[in-house]
């Protein structure tokens, strides 16, 4: 019987053609779990669900999950991946993160690049930010544009548009084909960003995450607002859903992606393959002969 989760996902869900207004919602947690400690706890609980969802999903070979992250930096990324992922079974799945693409992927169609990372039958590929750059970052620095040598065009709205049709005939493909498309956003307010950057300069032990860039790119807040809010309506279909999680609170985050996930393994039903009569027959006459060995 599958467990009764903790948060209606309904409240994070972006629903198809909505239009979305990210000032007006919030990025504080809400009162589901009450304290920290209990949302350390759902965690830990959801994680476990996780593991016996995912060994049935590597088991069955029927189906693939791919999920995606996205926010602003320091939007707490990284601790999704370390936290809720810490309970999968390293070998059914994989974790790529997206950076500038390189020479090679420039001479190709910006969804040439995640093709080579999509998850096999079996395994999940989690995105820790994905093809979706090609829609906000490219989009705030239009200049970035110029090495991918493409078409002209008379408004760059177009392109804009294009690629969002683009994306939402990829992501149908893929889930025709059995590969979940399971989509966060993480929704961090300017100050907690200021917070957790702060951090990182002043704290020697965080200086290894000190970007100077994510300083340069805080001043575009509001056209990287704009950008995340028109991808997120334009492309969060029923079958490849966008989800809104407020980001401020650190475990809060943590255990929504979480109870998300569990809910979603949990819906695809998958179980362990089944053998004949005439193999369930042999394989106890070999343990019989194995528990009579030396």
């Amino acid at each position: 019987m599958a467990k009764k989760h903790r948060f209606d996902h309904r409240d994070f869900r972006v629903r198809e053609g909505e239009k979305i207004q990210l000032h007006k919602i919030s990025t504080t947690k809400g009162k589901e779990l009450g304290k920290s400690s209990n949302l350390r706890k759902a965690l830990e609980e959801d994680i476990q669900t996780l593991q016996l969802a995912q060994e049935r999903l590597y088991a069955a070979q029927r189906q693939s999950l791919l999920i995606i992250l996205q926010g602003m930096d320091a939007s707490g990324k990284d601790g999704v991946i370390r936290h809720v992922m810490t309970g999968i079974n390293p070998q059914g799945c994989r974790v790529y993160s997206f950076k500038a693409p390189n020479s090679e992927e420039l001479q190709h169609h910006f969804l040439w690049r995640p093709m080579r990372f999509l998850p096999d039958r079996s395994m999940i590929s989690l995105f820790n930010r994905s093809y979706y750059e090609e829609v906000l970052v490219v989009r705030v620095h239009p200049t970035f544009l110029e090495p991918q040598r493409l078409p002209k065009y008379k408004k760059l709205s177009d392109l804009w548009e294009q690629r969002f049709r683009e994306i939402n005939q990829f992501e149908a493909l893929l889930t025709q084909h059995g590969t979940s498309v399971i989509k966060f956003f993480l929704h961090v307010s300017p100050e907690e960003q200021k917070h957790r950057l702060l951090e990182r300069l002043k704290m020697p032990e965080k200086h290894w995450k000190v970007n100077e860039g994510d300083l340069r790119e805080r001043q575009l807040w509001p056209q990287y607002r704009q950008a995340f809010q028109e991808m997120l309506s334009a492309t969060s279909k029923k079958h490849a859903p966008w989800y809104i999680i407020p980001a401020d609170d650190k475990w809060y985050a943590r255990a929504a992606i979480a109870d998300i996930l569990a809910a979603h393994l949990e819906s695809l039903e998958q179980e362990f393959p089944s053998v004949t009569t005439e193999t369930a027959e042999r394989y106890a006459e070999l343990a019989k002969q194995l528990e009579a060995s030396d």
